[in-house]
C-alpha cells in the first residue's frame, strides 16, 4: 500500500513521514522545494511516476497576514493546488485526504463549529482554503477533507515555539485573551490522518468533510500560560504574560473569535477521538527540550 504525501516539509507532513506505519505501507513524500502543487504538470507527473494508492495533501500557504497582500500566492497554494491534486486523483482513480482549516468560519458562533455550519471566511487565507475545499468536492467524489485548528509541533513555525523564543527576548509577552480555540498537536493530527488512510485503503471509507482538533478549548493567553507552566522544568520561572484584547493587537488579517471545532463526526466515522490538548502539549514541550 503506497501513500503519497504532499507538504512533507510542514508540521503535519513531517509527522506523517516519521509516523510508524503498519507493515506493508510505503510512503513517498514531496516538499514545496521539490514540487509545487500549483503546477498541474508537476502534480500529474508525480502521481504517474509514484502510482500511489492514496494521496494526503498537507501542503498549504499558511502566512495568514501576508495573504492579505499575497492573494495570488495564497490562491495558488490553497485553491489551485488542491484542484490539481483532486484532478490527478480522479484520473488515477484513487482517493484524496485534504487538510483544511477552522479559518473557513467567521468565529461568531458561540458553540463549537460543526461540519455543516455555514462557512464565512474573514480574510484571504480562509477564503483560499474554503475555495480549495470546494475544488476538491467538485472534482473528486472519493475525498476526505479534515479541518483542523491551532496546529503546533516541536518543529516548524507555530505558537508554542514562538512563545518560547520570545520569552528569551522580551520581559513581558502580550497575548490575546478573547480568541478561543483547540490547540492541535501535529502528531495527533497525523495519527488521525493515518487512521483515515488505513480505514480507506481497507475499503471502509466514509467520504466527506470532518473536523479534528485537540480536545477542549482555551484562549491564546491561557494557552501561553500553560506552555510556560509545562516548560518551567527546563527554563525556570515563566515570563510576565499580559492578557490583551484582539483590538489591542491589530493584524493585517482578522481572526475568528471562536475556532473551536466539534469533532464528534470523525469519532463516529473513523473511531478517532481527540485527546485533551493539555496532554498533547506536554508531549511536545518534552520533545522541544529533548532536542535542545
Amino acid at each position: 500500500m503506497k501513500l503519497l504525501v504532499f507538504g512533507a516539509g510542514g508540521q503535519l507532513g513531517h509527522e506523517l513521514c516519521r509516523l510508524r506505519w503498519p507493515e506493508g505501507y510505503r510512503i513517498a513524500a514531496f516538499g514545496h522545494a521539490t514540487l509545487d502543487i500549483a503546477d498541474r504538470g508537476q502534480v500529474f507527473a508525480a502521481v504517474e511516476h509514484e502510482r500511489p494508492d492514496i494521496i494526503v495533501n498537507a501542503a498549504a500557504y499558511t502566512a495568514v497576514d501576508r495573504a492579505e497582500t499575497e492573494v495570488d500566492e495564497a490562491t495558488s497554494g490553497n485553491a489551485t493546488g488542491p484542484a490539481n491534486l483532486a484532478a490527478a486523483c480522479r484520473d488515477a482513480a484513487i482517493p484524496l485526504v485534504h487538510i483544511s482549516t477552522d479559518y473557513v468560519f467567521d468565529g461568531t458562533k458561540p458553540s463549537p463549529y460543526r461540519e455543516d455550519d455555514p462557512v464565512s471566511p474573514l480574510g484571504v487565507y480562509g477564503a483560499s482554503k474554503e475555495a480549495g475545499e470546494r475544488q476538491v468536492r467538485a472534482t473528486l467524489a472519493e475525498h476526505v477533507i479534515v479541518r483542523t485548528a491551532w496546529l503546533y509541533a516541536a518543529h516548524g513555525h507555530n505558537f508554542v515555539r514562538t512563545m518560547l523564543r520570545l520569552a528569551n527576548e522580551r520581559p513581558v509577552l502580550r497575548v490575546v485573551a478573547d480568541q478561543f480555540g483547540s490547540p492541535t498537536s501535529a502528531a495527533d493530527l497525523a495519527a488521525a490522518v493515518a487512521a483515515i488512510v488505513k480505514r480507506t485503503t481497507a475499503g471502509g471509507a466514509v467520504w466527506g468533510t470532518f473536523h479534528f482538533a485537540g480536545g477542549g478549548a482555551i484562549s491564546w493567553h491561557d494557552f501561553a500560560l500553560e506552555i510556560f507552566a509545562l516548560a518551567q522544568t527546563w527554563r525556570g520561572l515563566p515570563p510576565a504574560i499580559e492578557a490583551i484584547a484582539t483590538a489591542d493587537y491589530p493584524t493585517a488579517a482578522r481572526r475568528p473569535k471562536n475556532s473551536v471545532l466539534d469533532c464528534t463526526k470523525i469519532a463516529a466515522a473513523y473511531g478517532v477521538a481527540p485527546r485533551p490538548w493539555h496532554d498533547a502539549l506536554a508531549d511536545v514541550i518534552r520533545e522541544i527540550y529533548a532536542q535542545a
